[in-house]
């Protein structure tokens, strides 16, 4: 099936909406990009950057005359913005999401959906914890993982375009459950946020304790790499620990028990219990694959 969009409109011209335009328009899949967002500034840049052609600030101009749509703003917001501009797409247009969240969100917006409109849930797995177009990249998507997620409602043809299209920005593409998908990034993306940031507030209470700690002064590596992706957007990730809450707090608790386990073993000086715990551990993380399948 041969791809092109006379007119796509990215909503959200972000580090993955912006990298995303840049593809469309270098590979010529698209004819005309059309960005739309609330902060002029970084429009502008993505026009400097060749992520889009134009933009526009109210999304029916950029949506009205688009074959293909796609949601790249938080999660949290699709509704409003489909209940804004849903009314305005033409019979045919596709539309598609890059959000960490599908399950009910994917079922949210199917409903949205006027007649012969095609929504598909989609998932790029290639997050950075810089945000914005200027850190986008044409390359952002080259070997990633990007999960769809038809349900019953979806268009053969319109999951086969979009499949295309992210095969197009060199994603490795598999279709999956949505429901399933949230309870597999829950466990493997979710729950290492939820890790990294409480431990960073942690820190920041030790370090309330102990005034003489440097937390970037003297972090090695360990904390570094740890906590990366504490770095990460707070807005983002607030909506996507709202969505997935209850695969998300069923995690937590699992790892809550874990941490416990490990506390216990060296309150009670138990060293070859934790040997044990963290030789558990260690050969687990050995399994992974050099090139990580799946990130943020």
């Amino acid at each position: 099936m041969a791809l092109h969009f006379n007119q796509a409109a990215i909503i959200g011209v972000g580090l993955i909406g912006g990298s995303l335009g840049m593809i469309l328009r270098r590979k010529g899949l698209a004819s005309r990009v059309i960005g739309v967002g609330r902060r002029i500034e970084n429009l502008k840049t993505a026009v400097q950057l060749g992520a889009i052609d134009r933009y526009v600030v109210d999304p029916k101009d950029g949506v009205k005359d688009a074959d293909l749509v796609v949601l790249a703003t938080p999660v949290d917001t699709y509704a409003r913005h489909l209940k804004e501009w849903a009314s305005c797409l033409k019979p045919g247009t596709i539309v598609t999401d890059v959000g960490s969240i599908k399950g009910g969100l994917v079922e949210q917006s199917e409903q949205a959906m006027p007649a012969d409109v095609h929504f598909v849930g989609g998932h790029p797995i290639a997050g950075k914890e810089k945000t914005g177009v200027a850190a986008g990249s044409e390359h952002l998507f080259a070997g990633a993982r990007c999960i769809l997620t038809p349900t019953k409602r979806t268009n053969q043809r319109a999951l086969e375009q979009v499949r295309i299209m992210w095969q197009e920005t060199g994603s490795i593409v598999l279709t999956m459950d949505p429901h399933l998908h949230d309870k597999i990034l829950g466990a493997v993306s979710h729950l290492p946020h939820v890790a990294a940031f409480a431990l960073m507030n942690a820190l920041i209470d030790i370090r309330a304790q102990v005034p003489a700690l440097d937390l970037a002064g003297h972090s090695g590596g360990g904390l570094r790499d740890t906590t990366r992706i504490a770095a990460s957007s707070p807005e983002m990730w607030r909506d996507i620990f709202l969505w997935n809450r209850d695969n998300l707090t069923a995690f937590i608790e699992a790892y809550e028990r874990s941490l416990g386990e490990l506390k216990r073993l060296i309150r009670t000086g138990d060293a070859a219990g934790i040997e044990k715990a963290l030789e558990r551990a260690k050969q687990e993380r050995e399994k992974f694959p050099a090139k990580p399948g799946i990130s943020e």
